[in-house]
């Protein structure tokens, strides 16, 4: 009876071993997706006033958590029964992120600087209100939603060849990691103004350690914010171009081209054909009305 015991639990310790050391190897696949939903999602939960940071961030979270929820059991059914669904979902979000990113670019360039002046006097007016907070926290657990299939699918595809409670395993493993670890940096990144403004407060005097630091801390957060916006951006279209590039390896694989180049201008050249399409159908819609 003993001897049956110490044997199961060895088996538990193996698997257990085997799943450490796979979980390992998946997150390592996913580690360039990783940092780009960490980019995306930085941009995303900043600019909200102080008091608003966390709870936002807090709401996205969640939102995070249950679209790996939904995702993860439908990931396991499609790769078994029906594994062409998996290349299409991915290639509808590859234009989705593409667009998102791309008309980010266009609302650079051409926003009209008077409706910017608008919303920012709104936000003056009334900081807590924030009109636009339920959209943009739609926006990025929607987004959250498409990286989410990624990575989920990218860890998915090194442990095919294994048991079905180890890919089950594993792949929750390598999400719960993505939403932990993520959305803890994120934290941490918004947040770094109130850190400085402590380390500020904390000794008496200008020239303490903890002030130069509390006012790098406090003085560098808008540049921060402002890289992680350009990161973000970039980020959504590299992994669109990313997905297009991977769905069709035969197509748009070059020898003399480095990948990130063809990933880049396939993502770019997804966005603009997204940004007419919706563009033209926004404007169809209003001269039928």
């Amino acid at each position: 009876m003993a001897s049956g015991f110490f044997a199961i639990l060895d088996d538990v310790v193996v698997l257990l071993d085997d799943i450490s050391a796979m979980s390992k190897i998946a997150t390592k696949k996913t580690a360039g997706i990783l940092g780009d939903d960490l980019a995306v999602n930085a941009e995303k939960a900043s600019g909200f006033a102080s008091s608003r940071e966390l709870p936002v961030l807090w709401a996205i979270s969640k939102g995070s958590l249950l679209n790996k929820i939904i995702i993860l059991p439908i990931a396991f059914l499609l790769s078994s029964f029906f594994p062409i669904a998996i290349k299409i979902i991915l290639i509808l979000g590859g234009l989705y992120l593409a667009y998102e990113g791309v008309e980010k670019i266009y609302e650079y360039f051409f926003h009209s600087k008077k409706d910017e002046l608008q919303e920012l006097k709104a936000t003056a007016s009334d900081p807590l209100k924030q009109p636009n907070e339920k959209q943009k926290i739609k926006s990025a657990i929607f987004t959250d939603f498409i990286l989410s299939i990624e990575i989920i699918i990218i860890a998915l595809g090194t442990v095919l060849d294994q048991p079905l409670l180890t890919r089950i395993l594993v792949v929750s493993t390598v999400s719960l990691i993505a939403t932990v670890g993520v959305y803890g940096i994120v934290a941490l990144i918004i947040r770094m103004d109130e850190f400085g403004a402590s380390l500020i407060n904390m000794q008496e005097g200008d020239n303490k350690l903890s002030d130069k630091v509390g006012r790098f801390l406090v003085s560098s957060l808008p540049y921060v914010i402002k890289g992680l916006s350009i990161v973000g951006t970039a980020a959504l279209i590299t992994v669109a171009g990313g997905i297009f590039s991977h769905s069709f390896p035969d197509l748009f694989h070059s020898e003399n081209i480095p990948s990130i180049v063809i990933e880049i201008a396939l993502g770019l050249l997804g966005g603009i054909l997204m940004l007419l399409l919706v563009s033209s159908g926004k404007l169809l819609f209003k001269k039928s009305k």
